[in-house]
């Protein structure tokens, strides 16, 4: 079982945040692991997946966001949230120090973190992790918000399901294929942007998570070799 330990840190001058560490035994990486616009850190399917991810050795750095942590419903401006992204990179790896450093999120937080890594602020973490990366609104189908990632430093691991309407897979196999072998895009046959399959699918949610963590440890630990620091 993970050891859980909670925390704040500062933002910036005017704003500060709650964070929950998570290490199990013997860990391999740390994930800083932002939340999606809709709900926070202590959301189920984050709380399973840190879990699931620390049954792999996969330690867990979640954090809110401020206006989550201000219970309010809108987001904050991309410039607040891609500072707190960078702000929870220095806290995590200042709880943790000496364990190689991933960051990414769940939807929106997967994307102001990539936002944060093209943007040089996270020159510490050594990939990004996509837990659904949302291309685009439900039907409304566009690219846009994969053009910064051209400018993203880091290898990317992009875990979508086939099912997701945030992002249409004729639309996102060709705009992550621009960016060649810093990407690898992980694909769960029938999940929806929940990481939720029907039940003819025959598979579980906890099946789906059990994949999301072995993807991750996998993919972390063959870049953990080859990264500099």
């Amino acid at each position: 079982m993970s050891a859980a330990t909670s925390s704040r840190f500062k933002v910036d001058d005017h704003h500060e945040v709650s964070a929950l560490l998570e290490i199990p035994p013997n860990p391999r990486h740390l994930l800083v692991l932002a939340h999606g616009a809709g709900a926070g850190m202590h959301h189920p399917f984050m709380e399973n997946l840190a879990a699931a991810l620390g049954v792999e050795h996969f330690a867990t750095f979640r954090y809110q966001f401020p206006y989550m942590e201000a219970r309010r419903r809108i987001p904050d401006s991309p410039k607040l949230l891609t500072a707190t992204v960078a702000a929870a990179v220095r806290a995590a790896a200042a709880a943790a120090p000496g364990l190689p450093l991933f960051a990414g999120g769940k939807s929106m937080g997967g994307r102001m973190t990539s936002q944060a890594a093209a943007q040089g602020t996270l020159d510490a973490v050594k990939g990004l992790i996509f837990f659904g990366f949302p291309l685009h609104p439900p039907n409304r189908p566009g690219t846009q918000r994969a053009d910064h990632l051209s400018k993203v430093p880091q290898p990317m691991l992009f875990l979508q399901g086939t099912r997701d309407t945030f992002a249409d897979l004729a639309l996102l196999r060709p705009a992550l294929a621009t960016l060649a072998s810093r990407v690898t895009l992980d694909l769960i046959d029938s999940a929806d942007h929940s990481f939720h399959a029907p039940k003819c699918a025959n598979l579980t949610d906890s099946q789906i998570l059990h994949h999301l963590a072995r993807t991750t440890s996998t993919w972390a630990t063959s870049i953990a070799r080859t990264a500099t620091p």
